[in-house]
């Protein structure tokens, strides 16, 4: 999955096309994310001694890896993302490249 934590992402498909936001979570294991202010549903809570209220809470719910596309930090673009081998301190591994520009993130 090329998506992770703290990334900006944009979304492509579904209602909230268009929108730019940060990951708050991934989950690599379902190919899903979940971005900041997107597919935002209501959930019932029953009162809790932390919610003594109870009531509905907003949440962003999890949206499929392939609805959302990485936001080159260089060229500020939604783009695909190539991969390269590369050495980070001593050890090889992969790293993520801009198809637009071939800066590396």
């Amino acid at each position: 999955m090329s998506v992770k934590k703290d990334d900006l992402v944009e979304v492509i498909s579904g209602k909230d096309k268009g929108k730019q936001a940060k990951v708050l979570r991934a989950y690599p294991s379902e190919d899903k994310v979940v971005v900041e202010g997107v597919a935002v549903v209501k959930k019932a809570m029953r009162p809790t001694a932390v919610n003594t209220q109870g009531g509905f809470v907003e949440k962003e719910a999890k949206i499929h890896v392939s609805n959302v596309m990485l936001v080159c930090p260089s060229c500020s673009k939604p783009t695909r993302v190539g991969h390269k081998q590369g050495e980070l301190n001593g050890k090889k591994t992969a790293i993520r490249v801009c198809k637009k520009c071939g800066a590396e993130f």
